[in-house]
Formats: structure tokens, sequence, C-alpha cells
């Protein structure tokens, strides 16, 4: 574990100095430490790292709860609705699609339109924090569409795990589905009406006890969230939404700070330790493909999005470039698809893709204002920003 902080920071350090983004070089730490990398191997299994790994995720994800106000969801539910289902339409439709022409078969149709589909939200609220971009107008469809993305993805694993496991029975698969939307909307409720009494249980004067509390709380509910088919980090981020309408929130949001990037960077660290450099090479063209798809997809829902919310140009190109990013939900098919035993390419591939995203979202974000001059009215206020932005000398 500390040997895996250290890789973190030195590496994130030197790639500081030249202007790279800390999450890709987090991911590059896990790859020349792994057991698939020759030369010092820091762990042999991947999955010594696995709780923490998850605990990295559960507390990116409380983060981003916190951030997000019940408000945000009250006063903007319907076109958050709209941008995240177009959000959906696209990029599932066009993994989807993706996985016939590559004709490996309909069950990994199936898993590659979540890969190509589904965002990273770990990586995502990465971004917005590491941009300082959490206040941003264009911050809330983006954070939007990961709660409609996060919704699907409950309902979408629950619909397919009866395929990969080879069950006939669509009664089981709609079990499954009705318990995760009831959790869901269990949790919804709470968010909804029980923020007096969550407030008041969590009130105290003692960081130490508020640390214990509300780490107790997000990682309990993100454990039970599992046990009803709902993915952890989901169950997190409706605690944190919870508590973000207290009155301790302000207090919360800068106790969780040091542990979310500690263990984030561990996340992406256990992320790079599951990548096997050598299987990149034969899935390279399909890769490249997928990655041009997802770029599209991913300007046409951010042009789809900034319509919604009357977004300018440059708004337009910073959802784009944020969304594009694919990490966790996609590992997660990947060790499905492996233990329903489909084809050996899909593994690889997912790798290599996630890896590619990984490094071009963080980057692509931070120069999004190259997009939003090819965009339509991109070019002028894009001149009239830089105009208002000179230096002046005092």
């Amino acid at each position: 574990m500390g040997g895996a902080f250290l890789a973190a920071a030195v590496l994130a350090r030197l790639g500081g100095r030249i202007g790279l983004p800390t999450i890709p070089l987090f991911i590059l730490a896990g790859i020349l430490l792994g057991p698939h990398t020759p030369g010092y191997t820091l762990l042999k299994n991947p999955h010594d790292l696995e709780m923490l790994s998850a605990l990295g995720l559960v507390l990116l994800l409380f983060y981003l709860g916190l951030e997000f106000h019940m408000d945000d969801l009250k006063t903007g539910g319907r076109k958050m609705a709209i941008a995240g289902g177009t959000y959906l339409l696209l990029n599932v439709g066009a993994g989807l699609a993706f996985g016939f022409a590559l004709g490996w078969g309909m069950a990994e149709a199936l898993v590659l339109a979540g890969v190509l589909g589904i965002s990273s939200s770990a990586i995502v609220t990465k971004i917005l924090v590491d941009l300082g971009r959490i206040g941003n107008p264009e911050t809330r469809p983006i954070l939007g569409i990961i709660v409609v993305e996060d919704i699907f993805l409950a309902l979408y694993l629950a619909a397919l795990q009866p395929i990969l496991s080879g069950a006939d029975s669509l009664s089981a698969a709609l079990i499954d589905g009705g318990k995760a939307f009831g959790f869901l909307l269990l949790l919804a409720l709470a968010a909804r009406f029980g923020t007096k009494l969550i407030g008041k249980l969590m009130n105290t004067k003692d960081d130490e006890l508020l640390v214990i509390s509300f780490l107790g709380v997000a990682v309990f509910v993100a454990g039970v969230s599992e046990m009803f088919g709902v993915a952890d980090a989901i169950g997190a981020f409706m605690v944190g939404l919870m508590l973000g309408s207290t009155s301790s929130a302000d207090r919360i949001l800068k106790l969780v700070h040091p542990l979310r990037d500690a263990f984030g960077a561990i996340f992406f660290f256990a992320f790079g330790l599951s990548i096997d450099p050598g299987d990149l090479p034969s899935v390279l063209w399909p890769v490249l493909a997928a990655v041009v798809l997802t770029l599209a997809m991913n300007i046409a829902a951010g042009l789809a999005a900034a319509k919604v919310y009357s977004f300018g140009a440059q708004a337009t190109s910073n959802i784009a470039t944020t969304l594009v990013a694919r990490g966790e939900f996609a590992l997660i098919l990947a060790t499905m698809a492996a233990a329903a035993g489909l084809d050996e390419r899909l593994s690889p591939f997912i790798a290599g893709y996630v890896l590619l995203l990984a490094v071009l979202a963080p980057l692509a974000a931070g120069r999004s204002h190259w997009l939003t001059r090819i965009l339509p009215g991109g070019r002028r206020k894009d001149d009239d920003q830089d105009q208002k932005q000179v230096p002046v000398s005092v």
C-alpha cells in the first residue's frame, strides 16, 4: 500500500512538471509495477488492493454527491433526464452497433454497448475537481448525465447478468431489476424527505466523530447497495446527496477532501495493475475505431445537452470532452465477460480502450477550447474571451 502511494506520488510530481494530468499517471504507475510488466513487481495479485480501490471509488462518488445539491435535481429534473437519455441513446446505441460490426457475438455486442456507452464517474469527477469546474454552469448537466447513467447502469447490469450466465428465466431478471430499482427509489426518497432527520443525526462539533460518522454511513450504504444489485458507487453518491443539504455539509466537504484524494489515487493505481500491455497490440485497430466513435458521439451528445440548457460553444466543448472518459464500469464488464467465457479478445480490447480514453479525456477536457473553435459560433466567442483575459499590469 505504501509503495502504491509513493509510486503514484512520484509519477504525478514528474508529470506535473510538464503539465500532464494525474489520472493517467496513477494508472501508468500501476502498469509499471504490476504483474504484467517486466521488472520489479509491487503486487503479484491486483486483487490485494481491491478493498482500498473500492473505498477510493466510494469516496470519489460520495464527494460528487456532496457537490450535487438536491436543488439541482428539483429544478432541473426534466432537462437532466432529456440530456442523460440523449447521451445514453447515442453512446449505448453506437456501442451496440459497433459490437455487431466486429462480429464477435450477441453477448459480446451487449457488453460493448455498456463499455462504449457509459462514462467513468470516478474519472469525470476527478477531471471536474482538477480543472476547478465544479461551480461552472455546464457542470450541472454533466453531473445530471452521470446520475442518469448510474440509474441506467443498475438496470442494465440486472438485465445483462442472466444473459452472461446463460440463464433463460425472464422472471429472474425482472426480479433482480425490481430489487435494484426499489432500493434506488428508497435512497431517492430518503434524500428527498429525510435530510432534516439525517442532519440532526450527523450534527456534532467534534471533527473526529463527524469523520467516523459520514465515512461509516457512506461505506455501509455502498455495501448494502451491492446486496440489492446496485453499484456501490451509486449508494455512496446518494449518501453524499443527502449530507450535502445538511448544516454539516461544508465541514464534511473539507474533511473528506484528503481522504478522497488519497484513496482515489489507489483506485486508479489498482486499475493499472489489471492491465496487461502485451495483449493490447492484437486489438489495436478496433480500439482506435472505438475511440474515434466515442469522441464523435460525445460531441453530438454535448451539442444536444447544450441545446437543452441553452449553452454556448465553450460549455458544449466542456460537456463533450469531460464525459469522454471510460473506466471502472467498463472494467466490471470486462471481469463479467471473462467469467462468462466470452470472446477472449474482449478483455484486452476493453483494457486498451479504457486506458487510451483515461489518458485522452483529461487532456481533451483541459484543452476543450480547441474544440470550441470548430463548433458553430465558437471562433468568435473564443476570440472575445481571449480579449477579456488580456493581463493588466498594476
